[in-house]
């Protein structure tokens, strides 16, 4: 192990919660959850905590107690040196999503100081977001993201990332309950509270609703991305993986519903009293992440009293949920350029002039933006599908006793978890790459293999293809870089 430097057990919580707890909690669960069926969808989402998020947690968790390296190394010293470029995949997905996230943090940490210096509420939403993105200032903040990012971790584990997170998660946490009381006090509020928490049970022959059900559970709580695995290098070898991964998973989903019940009830409190209430609060919840969180929140906090307050608080708590993640994003990058030898204090400058430099165009056009959130957000799939893949090559009873288990464990795992590994979670990637392919092609018959549409199946495949190409070619070089050969765990 390259630092001596280890987690100590709240430690590897609070940094693990980091990790999953982001924007996709705060702006994406509430408007896909309300988009497919309210109630209906919480119970399929709670189901794919099981059977997806868990079991894949549980395995980078112990991936990287076990080989006390980035997830390059893990997969070469694991499956073999000639796997490597898998490894590679996963690293680069979660750095290509890296790019473009500081700029989302930027936006986050713009929003909170506009909303306190520059009366947001009294202004055009609209107007006022299409003046931000049109001007240089997208540009400023994500330097200024990548640089908060960066100086956090220059200091390590101990005295970077685990200080911060003990401040960032138990914050954020408090200022989602205050959200969420402010929101359930409002007139009407009770509307969008029933329809969160009454399911309407024919809404579950819904293919849309699984699949979406499947894709926030697989995303939201950063399984299959790489990041645990890094934060597991770090753990103490007595830390049990399966108590870790459900503490993750159950605060995750905690941390979703705060964010639900803050935005929800609120959007219903807006149209309470007029007709078509409910229809109109969908339409709203209808809007893209960007629309719903930039343009649409800002004009429903103008019409509660203490609006700015509140609304401060609302994007207070998105940018600790937004650097909180991307601090384990860039750990995970600096952690193979450790591995290949590199300082932290060197490794964390590289990292943060590459995220800025390719970070750029994302800054610059939100259709760039849009662009490479789709296919590298498509791209986790693919990563999660190798470290199943991983497991199936290993054996799954095998990986459960010899690499997930300790003698001293008091929580283990029953051969439901080889059930999982071997049918289920394999079944859930096919099922999300179908539907995907079919989606997309009936969306767009003409252009689905259009290389440069924003969301094609042409311009998806196109960049995995160039990327797996160039893995498989770099695969030796790789190896003999970023791979230790001998640990001294």
């Amino acid at each position: 192990m390259n630092s001596k430097e280890s987690f100590y057990r709240w430690g590897l919580i609070f940094a693990g919660l980091g990790m999953a707890v982001g924007t996709g909690n705060m702006w994406r669960f509430p408007r896909i959850a309300a988009q497919y069926g309210g109630g209906a969808f919480m119970l399929v989402w709670i189901l794919f905590l099981f059977i997806w998020a868990f079991p894949l947690l549980t395995i980078e968790l112990s991936i990287g107690k076990k080989t006390r390296q980035g997830v390059i190394g893990s997969f070469a010293n694991i499956m073999g040196k000639k796997f490597a470029w898998m490894g590679t995949w996963v690293a680069f997905v979660t750095a290509a999503i890296t790019f473009y996230y500081a700029v989302v943090a930027g936006w986050c940490l713009k929003y909170f100081l506009a909303t306190c210096f520059q009366g947001l509420v009294n202004k055009d939403p609209e107007k006022f977001w299409l003046g931000f993105t049109s001007s240089w200032e997208p540009i400023v903040f994500h330097f200024v993201a990548l640089f908060i990012g960066c100086s956090i971790i220059y200091f390590g584990v101990i005295k970077g990332i685990e200080r911060a997170n003990r401040i960032l998660i138990p914050s954020l946490f408090i200022l989602l309950l205050v959200a969420a009381a402010r929101a359930l006090t409002l007139p009407g509020a009770f509307l969008g509270l029933n329809f969160l928490f009454s399911p309407n049970f024919s809404q579950l022959g819904n293919l849309d609703l699984w699949l979406n059900a499947a894709s926030q559970a697989a995303w939201s709580t950063g399984a299959g991305w790489g990041l645990m695995l890094t934060y597991a290098v770090y753990s103490r070898k007595k830390e049990n993986p399966v108590v870790t991964s459900a503490t993750l998973g159950f605060g995750n989903n905690l941390a979703s519903l705060l964010a639900a019940l803050a935005v929800i009830p609120t959007v219903f409190s807006f149209f309470y009293g007029q007709n078509l209430a409910q229809e109109k609060a969908l339409d709203v919840m209808r809007q893209g992440n960007e629309g719903l969180t930039f343009k649409w929140i800002p004009n429903l906090f103008a019409q509660i009293p203490s609006g700015s307050f509140f609304l401060a608080l609302f994007f207070l708590a998105l940018c600790f949920a937004a650097f909180s993640s991307l601090i384990a994003q860039l750990e995970l990058i600096t952690r193979i350029f450790m591995d290949g030898k590199f300082s932290r204090k060197k490794a964390v400058l590289l990292v943060g002039v590459t995220c800025f430099v390719l970070g750029l165009p994302s800054a610059i056009s939100l259709g760039f933006f849009n662009n490479q959130d789709h296919v590298w957000g498509l791209g986790l799939l693919v990563s999660g599908s190798f470290f199943i893949f991983m497991v199936l090559k290993i054996g799954p009873k095998k990986f459960r006793e010899e690499i997930i288990s300790r003698p001293e464990h008091k929580v283990k795992l029953g051969k439901a978890f080889d059930f999982l590994i071997k049918f289920f979670l394999p079944l859930q990637i096919i099922a999300m790459l179908v539907w995907w392919f079919w989606d997309s092609y009936k969306g767009d018959p003409e252009n689905w293999l259009n290389i440069l549409s924003r969301s094609s199946v042409g311009t998806v495949l196109f960049q995995w293809g160039v990327a797996v190409t160039v893995f498989i070619l770099l695969n030796r070089f790789i190896t003999k870089r970023f791979v230790v050969e001998d640990n001294d765990d």
